[in-house]
């Protein structure tokens, strides 16, 4: 088993009974909620606390309360900084800054304990209070745990202890003793799973997790990253493992066999057979009452081309509402048909619910990098608010027989834009402009049609590209107001379809003006995308009504504010998480900033600098010393902006 790791007890056997001492004499405080335990906070997704300690009122009085660095070389915590004061930034505290890997995880927080993956081949656990390492997981090989973190079980309330669950990037499954950090007794081999048997389907190509998994009572149910090309290698299927054993439980096949149901979307003879993509590569989400998981899948490979698998293709693009115990489907509501854009589902289905006069709808609300939102009645798949299919541009790639409509939600509207006129250039500052028209018209018959533009035979400008729109992060869901913020993104591919040499898998691929596959609508020199501002955006939708209360750009662009160009919002990556008493917490920019909102009105309150951009969700809980405390992530962002290896807290003096 060359995947197996080992255990390092944090930086000596002597300074873990030191943490543990301390951490146990630490006054006791009664937790109702303080906890953060899943990715989202909770099974529906919401990102969302019940904490009220830290108000509108008094947000501006945040300060660091610790520092840690994940860098093997630098465990220890540094210093708290100085507070930081709205809107100016604040100063970045913990010392220099440290090149890094990037970390799009949230750490979970349970019993005065954070657990999270780091970049740097370790698992980890931290003392919630002042940041001290407790123990160490270390994989071996330089496997990386998932991204994007970890999952918990709290035991069996018997013999059995809680545990820390979470995939590799190698294709393990491991499971963890939470105390202890060693691995769990009786869980696969010395705790590990072969994670790729049953899905590899004799391919060698990778195959591992990004994404935590979701579990319901004892079992860990997980999607799966495989490849995004070729078409044909390991399958991406949705899984259900005993939490004790680490047995396979169940399996749902994301393209269908035959004999199964769907199987006649898949058109091409034998298309299905060794199909890949159609996983579920983000997150999945857990109705704890009905015992339904929802499992958004992504595109199926290879998603630039669908001429070997004509039809609709499912359960490509498709939410799937799955019995957690047995992965038996109840319902399915696919939202692309026959995908060549790469529009994958990557943010969790958020389960929120809907009032209509004295009735409660429970719904579930998906959005993927279209930034068209859906909201889906929980209980049978049906778009609450209704929705049409209506054409779009046909393809005039040869071989490719596209399907020319796709579903359309009649509300919301989408989040983000899906169309572009040559008019609609930037005019921000005169070098820019010129760059995008040299840019624009390197292609001279770059065209767009509206939404679900083709990349074909002629070059396309496509809003929104494959960064969306929507991307990982999803949304963040606030049961209180009934409001569901996003962060989105205008950012455009551009590219047009071209033969591929002799030989190849596929007779046409993806080519854009620089040369790349997936090259962006954006001056080449300076990332900033060519469409007229706002490039990112802040937006709070009523999930009630359907319609957006406001919107607003997000993140700056430092050299553009220079000159006096303001509010264009920027490019962003990594998601929010609200609070009972009002408040929205974001980083997710490339300007590294943190800022905290007014739900009710989007005015910012609170702003301070991180070392590196935050590409993830913040944290919020309760100590046991009684204080609220909000954590975050920071190692830099999908944008190339610096990079960093910080987990920082902050708190009220």
């Amino acid at each position: 088993m060359g995947l197996r790791g080992r255990v390092v007890g944090g930086v000596s056997s002597i300074f873990l009974c030191v943490a543990m001492t301390s951490f146990g004499q630490a006054p006791r405080v009664a937790q109702p909620g303080g906890d953060w335990p899943m990715y989202g906070h909770d099974g529906a997704s919401t990102r969302n606390s019940p904490l009220t300690q830290v108000t509108p009122e008094n947000v501006s009085k945040l300060k660091r309360a610790w520092t840690f660095h994940m860098s093997p070389t630098r465990p220890e915590p540094a210093a708290p900084a100085a507070p930081a004061r709205p809107g100016n930034g604040g100063a970045p505290a913990g010392g220099a800054r440290v090149r890094a890997r990037r970390s799009e995880a949230s750490p979970l927080m349970i019993d005065g304990v954070l657990y999270l993956p780091t970049p740097f081949s370790r698992v980890i656990a931290l003392d919630a209070i002042t940041g001290k390492q407790i123990w160490e997981y270390q994989l071996a090989n330089f496997d990386n745990a998932s991204t994007r973190g970890v999952a918990y079980w709290p035991g069996d309330g018997k013999k059995l202890g809680p545990r820390i669950v979470f995939g590799t990037a190698a294709g393990s499954l491991i499971a963890l003793n939470a105390k202890t950090g060693k691995p769990a007794e009786g869980f696969g081999a010395d705790g590990i799973v072969d994670f790729k048997e049953g899905v590899s389907n004799g391919f060698k190509s990778q195959i591992g997790m990004s994404s935590p998994p979701s579990i319901y009572k004892n079992v860990i149910i997980t999607g799966i990253r495989v490849q995004e090309q070729p078409a044909l290698g390991p399958s991406g299927d949705t899984r259900g493992w005993d939490v004790v054993t680490g047995k396979l439980l169940w399996t749902f096949h994301t393209v269908p066999r035959p004999g199964e149901e769907g199987i006649e979307t898949w058109m091409t003879p034998n298309s299905w057979k060794n199909r890949s993509g159609t996983n579920a590569w983000g997150f999945l989400s857990v109705d704890q009452e009905t015992g339904t998981v929802f499992v958004p899948i992504g595109g199926a490979s290879q998603d630039e081309y669908g001429g070997d698998r004509k039809g609709a293709d499912l359960y490509s693009q498709t939410l799937v509402a799955l019995d957690a115990l047995t992965g038996k489907k109840k319902w399915h509501f696919q939202m692309i048909h026959h995908d060549t854009w790469d529009y994958d589902f990557g943010g969790a289905p958020i389960l929120a619910k809907v009032h209509r006069g004295t009735e409660t709808i429970p719904v579930v609300v998906q959005t993927n990098k279209t930034g068209l939102v859906w909201i889906l009645d929980r209980r049978d798949g049906t778009p609450i608010y209704g929705a049409e299919e209506r054409p779009i541009p046909a393809s005039d790639v040869p071989g490719e027989d596209s399907w020319n409509t796709e579903p359309f939600p009649q509300k919301p509207a989408p989040l983000s834009r899906m169309t572009f006129k040559k008019e609609e250039l930037a005019q921000v500052s005169a070098e820019h402009t010129k760059a995008c028209e040299e840019f624009f018209t390197k292609w001279p018959t770059t065209h767009n049609d509206g939404p679900f533009t083709r990349y074909g035979m002629q070059p396309s400008v496509v809003f929104p590209g494959t960064w969306g729109g929507s991307n990982f992060q999803g949304g963040t869901y606030d049961p209180k107001t009934n409001l569901i913020f996003y962060n989105v993104n205008d950012y455009a591919d551009y590219g047009q379809m071209v033969a591929t040499a002799p030989g190849s898998s596929l007779p046409y691929e993806r080519k854009g003006p620089l040369g790349g596959k997936y090259d962006r609508f954006a001056d080449p020199k300076t990332g900033w995308p060519c469409q007229a501002p706002p490039w990112g955006e802040l937006v709070a939708l009523n999930v009630d009504t359907g319609e957006y209360v406001w919107r607003q750009p997000f993140g700056t662009i430092p050299e553009l504010e220079a000159k006096g160009v303001m509010n264009t919002g920027s490019l962003n990556m990594g998601g929010g998480m609200t609070t009972a008493s009002g408040l929205l917490f974001i980083a997710a920019t490339p300007d590294m900033h943190f800022r905290a909102f007014e739900e009710k009105t989007g005015k910012m309150l609170w702003d301070t600098t991180l070392e590196a951009a935050g590409a993830n969700s913040p944290i919020t809980y309760r100590g046991k010393d009684g204080k609220q405390y909000i954590v975050i992530i920071a190692t830099g962002g999908a944008f190339g902006q610096s990079s960093g290896d910080v987990v920082a807290a902050y708190a009220l003096p």
